[in-house]
């Protein structure tokens, strides 16, 4: 009966966690606020919640495929068209917005409990570092879509997200600065680090390299790549296992494992239904990019009886069709590091760990080791790479963003539909994608500038 009412009283509160003024009237939810440690694990381990419905729209947006006009015309919503071809219109559709703020109230609640308790125990302690670290996942999640990139100059000026630290749902959401939101995202990220276990034997829950992969994540995003290197480094040495590519079967339908040895984190978005398998057609030029003997070509995409010559996407880590994988894994580590290395002379070490990549991927004895020592050249190398292995795994629209900072890697992302050009320049003011109009209007919260 006690994990009954626990339960109810979870999901009522869930009714009321992201816009508080949907509603008039409110019941008191006091009397039904969960308390105990038992009720802090049961929020946690809700994984629609925690895990899923994180926001797609930014790779809506990115270059990894494209929409035949059939497609478009009929089986995309209007957002999502309007997102395809970058159109600065209204919305307000608010689950991408809504559902990760809800994974924070999860884990407010949860850090609100376990703090109350006081128990060393642990159980107090293992629980209270999964609740920071899904919290700074949502925010880095949320930044990465709604904000600027990351720069040092501007970040103290640019506007990032609304940065909720209490479970109580009364009190005004304010935005807070982009630098203080990748502020708080390392906080949490560290204090998670300090709290979670080696290891985690429940599925969906975080442990201590996945801290450390999130701040390599997070520190890559921001260019300090000092930091970058030492939580990928940190990371590898408590996990670095790669599945070898030799040992999938081509020929399944989904030929990679949900919850396989390279996953850190577990993660997926909202629907993403233009980038779907049935709907998303991958990039030409990024398919023709992998080699022959490169066994992701085959494992990671199906060739399509219409339009002829096309590919599309399946090699999903969450072993699905509608949704992207956005967690964390060791395959991205391993690429955090080689470009951290690069980036900070550590040439050696940049080659060999992305040769050690390299040689699971490639059919046996096939694979040629990068031995490129000129830096601008193996950081390409390394970059380009990037791409082709977290392809459809939620990273393209963050890289565009930080990498458009250089000019040596900026690009115009360019789409045609119905015989009209689009265009989306480099540092444009859309990659810090539009807030749902609701949020701003009900929430008053200022709309990303433009």
């Amino acid at each position: 009966m006690k994990i009954y009412i626990s339960t109810c009283g979870i999901s009522a509160i869930l009714l009321f966690c992201c816009c508080t003024k949907f509603l008039e009237v409110k019941p008191d939810i006091k009397m039904v606020i969960p308390n105990s440690l038992e009720d802090a694990e049961l929020l946690l381990n809700d994984y629609s919640t925690m895990n899923m419905g994180y926001p797609a729209n930014g790779e809506l947006s990115a270059d990894e495929y494209y929409v035949a006009s059939e497609t478009f015309d009929s089986m995309l919503d209007f957002d999502q068209r309007n997102t395809y071809i970058w159109m600065e219109v209204i919305y307000d559709d608010v689950a991408q917005w809504q559902r990760p703020y809800k994974a924070v109230f999860n884990a407010n609640q949860a850090i609100e409990i376990i703090i109350k308790e006081g128990k060393n125990t642990v159980k107090a302690k293992d629980l209270l570092g999964v609740a920071y670290f899904f919290r700074a996942f949502a925010f880095q999640q949320l930044v990465e879509v709604f904000a600027p990139a990351y720069q040092v100059a501007t970040a103290s000026t640019e506007m990032g997200i609304p940065l909720r630290l209490t479970p109580g749902i009364d009190e005004p959401s304010v935005r807070a600065s982009v630098q203080e939101t990748y502020g708080q995202i390392i906080k949490d990220y560290k204090e998670s680090s300090y709290q979670l276990p080696l290891n985690e034997g429940i599925k969906g829950r975080p442990f201590r390299a996945s801290a450390y992969a999130g701040l390599a994540r997070t520190y890559l995003v921001m260019g300090k790549f000092d930091q970058a290197y030492a939580y990928a480094d940190s990371c590898l040495q408590l996990k670095g296992d790669l599945m070898d590519f030799n040992d999938l079967d081509e020929y399944r339908d989904f030929p990679i494992d949900r919850f396989n040895v390279e996953v850190l984190f577990s993660a997926i978005s909202a629907s993403a239904g233009p980038m779907s398998l049935n709907n998303g057609l991958v990039d030409t030029m990024l398919y023709r990019s992998y080699e022959s003997t490169d066994l992701r070509k085959a494992i990671f995409f199906q060739e399509n009886t219409y339009p002829l010559g096309s590919y599309s996407f399946k090699g999903s880590y969450d072993n699905g069709m509608a949704n992207l994988f956005v967690g964390l894994t060791t395959s991205e580590v391993y690429l955090i590091k080689a470009e951290a290395a690069a980036r900070t002379g550590k040439i050696d070490v940049a080659l060999a760990v992305l040769n050690t990549l390299g040689e699971k991927r490639y059919v046996q004895h096939t694979y040629l080791a990068v031995s490129e020592r000129n830096t601008e050249k193996l950081l390409s190398l390394i970059l380009k790479e990037r791409q082709k292995e977290l392809v459809f795994r939620g990273r393209r629209w963050s890289d565009l963003k930080r990498l458009n900072l250089d000019p040596r890697f900026q690009k115009t992302l360019k789409r045609e539909m119905h015989g009209v050009d689009y265009q989306l320049e480099p540092n444009s003011r859309k990659y810090a994608y539009r807030l749902p109009e609701i949020v701003v209007n009900n929430g008053k919260i200022p709309q990303n500038v433009r």
